[in-house]
């Protein structure tokens, strides 16, 4: 991109995440590349990074030269991994750059399963054979279904995955009753008329679908925000910072790519540098607080 900063330092960006391929991030990211590209001016390569759900992305990152060449795709799974294990590297050790998008969680199920309903998953779960999946065991997503767990008072099996394609995999199996993830994720399932979504994990329903009710119009007091932005090593300089800033709301605003992003649910949400620092702060302060709340961490 050339601007007020000068040219980007950089004619390739590698943008890492910790989803397999098929997972929410790595969908994210590969739909966003070739409009990011024509924007920056430069070729974006994304990389998968799996392991340790972030801890082996967050470690490669930590140590990579701050030239604006290598960034981390940050979502929560980020923050929980650094909070609920020993990861080389933490999401402190990594630089906010900055948001992009909230994305809603949903919750769905096979369509030709026996589950019409959220009701009706709970029901089953109150029977003790219940079993819901994860794409990460350091998630938003299994957060969620831990507390939709405890709120519901239902005992299921939550099983947990390195990614939403192979949790999706077991949902359309009927190895799981429910999973959780983003609509981008289950598209191409849900145009192929083989998902049904059951409820939203979020504050207001999804336009595409206005039928959909959240959990707290299903009476389960419960709504979360997953954010996507991007993160970089410690001392980026403040020139690449700058041209992310400056490039992100032109991203946004693209016709080609708004037809995309809003198809999948994303809303924007923008927000720079400086306040971004702000926000992974408080939001990894008020994870924590729950965390030692529930009794998952000390």
């Amino acid at each position: 991109m050339v601007g007020a900063q000068g040219k980007y330092p950089r004619s390739v960006v590698m943008l890492s995440t910790h989803s397999s391929p098929g997972g929410g991030s790595d969908v994210f990211l590969r739909e966003m590349a070739p409009h990011l590209s024509r924007v920056m001016g430069v070729k974006i390569v994304v990389d998968n990074l799996a392991g340790g759900s972030g801890a082996k992305a967050m470690a490669v990152l930590a140590k990579s030269k701050p030239d604006g060449g290598l960034f981390y795709a940050t979502t929560p799974t980020f923050i929980y991994t650094s909070l609920l294990s020993r990861p080389a590297a933490t999401y402190r050790d990594l630089e906010p750059i900055v948001n992009i998008f909230y994305d809603p969680e949903v919750l769905y199920t096979a369509t030709n399963s026996n589950f019409k309903t959220l009701d009706q998953v709970l029901q089953h779960a109150r029977t003790g054979k219940g079993r819901w999946g994860a794409a990460n065991p350091a998630s938003l997503e299994r957060q969620v279904m831990e507390q939709l767990r405890q709120k519901t008072k239902v005992a299921p099996v939550i099983a947990t995955f390195e990614g939403g394609g192979d949790m999706l995999i077991s949902v359309l199996n009927h190895t799981l009753d429910m999973g959780i993830g983003e609509l981008q994720e289950i598209r191409a399932q849900l145009d192929a008329g083989r998902v049904r979504i059951l409820g939203v994990a979020g504050d207001a329903r999804i336009s595409q679908y206005p039928d959909v009710k959240t959990l707290k119009e299903q009476g389960i007091d419960l709504a979360v925000r997953k954010f996507r932005g991007i993160a970089g090593p410690k001392a980026t300089p403040p020139a690449v910072i700058a041209a992310w800033e400056a490039a992100v709301p032109r991203l946004l605003a693209d016709p080609a790519y708004q037809k995309i992003y809003l198809k999948n649910g994303l809303l924007p949400g923008f927000i720079g540098h400086a306040e971004y620092q702000k926000f992974m702060g408080d939001f990894g302060r008020q994870t924590e607080a729950f965390l030692k709340q529930s009794g998952v961490i000390r």
